[in-house]
């Protein structure tokens, strides 16, 4: 690999045994020295034996260790144009709309990066991962030394950062794409016209959510003594557990064994017969495999039983859309039309012990929905209608008191959808949709973000070349009671 140790002279500093990997395009070196300099890419004029380097290639340009950079670019805000006239909506480009109506911030795509794009805005509404990000104290190195979660993670950490004093902007995440590159190389991959190639968004989620499972913990404060709670961030809240029972169907003698897997992420098998994401769910949890049998001495057919006896806050459910076609050889789609519901009830998924303990969460619900059922109806005889001033309420904790980030009702709300269009996982594009409150979104297009409804994102079920869901993110329907019947 190309990677070579050269050093950098910007005014009176110098940096000394700067990484430079020629395979990667020099955007990626621009943003090492933003990191150090603090000057923003598109303001640096970088040269190397009398040629400038580009952003997207390095042209004819051929490096050897201790090269000379000269960098020139300042680090200070530019200076703004005075305001001349009135600017009007339907004058503004996207970014200042964006801007005007404090927007979240985009991300820009770097070269068939979208499908980490839609994987970091999807996350990000999880708002207990960014505050424990937040917190996070681990270290990150685009030169490598550090393990490659510690490296994720706290570039993870960073972009929220930056996203979260940037509204209304595009963030460009080349960081992060660069230590995901350095971590992960299949996501480095070039095409055949050398620049990078389309990534399956669903392997980059799981990646990414791997390595915060190995370094992000629970805030301290939020601990409990519990045998239950793990200091693991993504264990408590992104992480179920399934009873598994085999029974093996030709040998009735041989007893059922059982045994506990955990998940983090179910999975939406879709056969022909699935119209609905509850039925692709419940096919997964009731499958025939071949195993080898004690009992008999010789493989046999095992049917596999799962039930759900943990579940977590926040429920990642993948469509599973593609399948290798061996002729083409590429990972081809399934267009098939699958709905899914913005309210997604889990319970008959669950084991019979743990539907016992979300009982008493699912009667409060069912309390608090038949009072408010009669107090309309009430309204309605008594001529009532201006609405009442809205009471002061409380929202009721959606975990078990002994088991933090764990879902104590069975009932979810859609929180995400990262939906991809095209006919294959390595083509197309990835896009997120992301709730903001009750029914109104927001279309995370790379650095195009749009609001959108409720109704566009139920569009989103597949049947054709539109935008269709691959990975969606529920998150906890949370009890909002009176403050006097709080206890």
């Amino acid at each position: 690999m190309p990677v070579f140790k050269v050093n950098v002279k910007w005014g009176k500093e110098k940096f000394s045994d700067v990484e430079c990997n020629t395979d990667e395009p020099p955007m990626v070196f621009k943003a090492q020295m933003f990191a150090l300099s603090g000057v923003q890419p598109d303001r640096q004029k970088i040269m190397v034996k009398g040629a400038v380097v580009k952003d997207d290639d390095w042209g004819n340009i051929k490096l050897k260790d201790g090269a000379m950079f000269m960098m020139m670019g300042s680090a200070d805000a530019l200076p703004q144009a005075p305001v001349e006239k009135t600017m009007f909506v339907e004058d503004m480009t996207d970014q200042q709309l964006a801007k005007a109506l404090e927007m979240p911030p985009g991300l820009m795509n770097l070269g068939n990066t979208c499908y980490m794009n839609a994987t970091v805005q999807c996350l990000r509404a999880i708002p207990e991962l960014r505050e424990a990000l937040r917190k996070y104290g681990g270290n990150l190195s685009v030169a490598g030394g550090v393990s490659a979660a510690d490296s994720i993670t706290a570039a993870l950490r960073d972009l929220y950062n930056s996203m979260d004093k940037k509204p209304g902007g595009a963030i460009p995440p080349m960081i992060f794409i660069q230590v995901l590159h350095m971590a992960y190389p299949q996501f480095a991959e070039k095409s055949e016209h050398g620049g990078f190639a389309q990534q399956d968004a669903n392997e980059c989620w799981t990646e990414v959510v791997r390595c915060l499972q190995q370094e992000v913990d629970v805030p301290q404060e939020l601990l409990k003594e519990s045998s239950r709670s793990s200091s693991r961030f993504i264990d408590q809240y992104l992480g179920g557990e399934f009873e598994v029972g085999m029974k093996c169907e030709e040998a009735e003698g041989e007893p059922e064994s059982k045994s506990t897997e955990k998940f983090y992420q179910l999975s939406c098998f879709i056969e022909k017969d699935v119209k609905y994401m509850q039925t692709g769910l419940r096919s997964r949890l009731e499958e025939h495999i071949t195993k080898n049998s004690p009992s008999l001495g010789r493989d046999a057919i095992y049917k596999k039983s799962s039930k759900i006896k943990r579940l977590p806050g926040y429920l990642a459910i993948q469509f599973v859309r593609f399948y290798y076609k061996e002729k083409e050889a590429i990972n081809a789609k399934i267009l098939k039309d699958v709905k899914f519901t913005m309210s997604l009830d889990v319970y008959d998924l669950c084991t019979p012990e743990l539907q016992a303990k979300l009982q008493p969460a699912r009667d409060k619900f069912k309390e608090l929905e038949d009072k408010k059922a009669e107090e309309m109806i009430q309204n309605k005889a008594s001529g009532k209608t201006e609405e009442e001033p809205a009471k002061p309420t409380k929202m009721e904790p959606y975990s078990f008191p002994d088991d933090l980030g764990s879902n104590n009702s069975g009932f979810y709300e859609l929180q995400a959808v990262l939906t991809h269009k095209g006919r294959s996982s390595s083509s197309g594009h990835y896009v997120a949709w992301v709730k903001k409150k009750g029914d109104e979104w927001y279309m995370f297009d790379d650095d195009n973000v749009t609001c959108v409804t409720a109704e566009d994102v139920l569009k989103l079920s597949g049947g054709g070349d539109w935008h269709s869901a691959y990975v969606l993110l529920y998150g906890p329907r949370v009890l909002e009671v009176p403050l006097e019947e709080t206890s």
